[in-house]
């Protein structure tokens, strides 16, 4: 067994701002060794979260409205109390959706649905500089 980590970087425009990465992974992994394995996808921090949806206008829209319906921005939160920062919503809703993926990939490609992509969830109240890791093991 062969493991390779790599690491993407980018900009959020702040909250809940849906990004696409599956291009970015998908090329990560052509530049491996590995041909066939998994690729874990994670997130250090603690108000971003990486998942799958068919990235589509529809569900760009979709995903926001059911996040705030499910975790309101505008509802007490202790961790406001501690800190005072305003986004005791974005921890909580990342940690619903959570930190990281795990994707099996054949021939330096990742197997996922037709209409399905890998995409990370910038859940904090503010622009964000991200670094997510990959972990590539085959």
């Amino acid at each position: 067994m062969v493991v390779e980590t790599k690491e993407l970087r980018f900009d959020t425009r702040g909250e809940v701002d849906i990004i696409d990465i599956t291009g970015e992974v998908n090329s990560k992994l052509r530049e491996s060794e590995i041909e066939n394995g998994i690729v874990t996808i994670f997130v250090p921090g603690s108000t971003g979260a990486v998942t799958t949806i068919e990235y589509e206008p529809g569900l760009l829209h979709d995903l926001p409205n059911a996040l705030e319906r499910l975790f309101p921005r505008d509802i007490n939160y202790e961790h406001e109390y501690r800190w005072h920062d305003g986004n005791g919503h974005s921890h909580v809703r990342a940690s619903f959706i959570g930190p990281s993926l795990t994707v099996p990939f054949r021939n330096k490609k990742l197997m996922l649905g037709t209409w399905q992509q890998v995409v990370f969830i910038e859940l904090d109240n503010k622009r964000r500089s991200r670094r997510l890791i990959l972990q590539i093991i085959g």
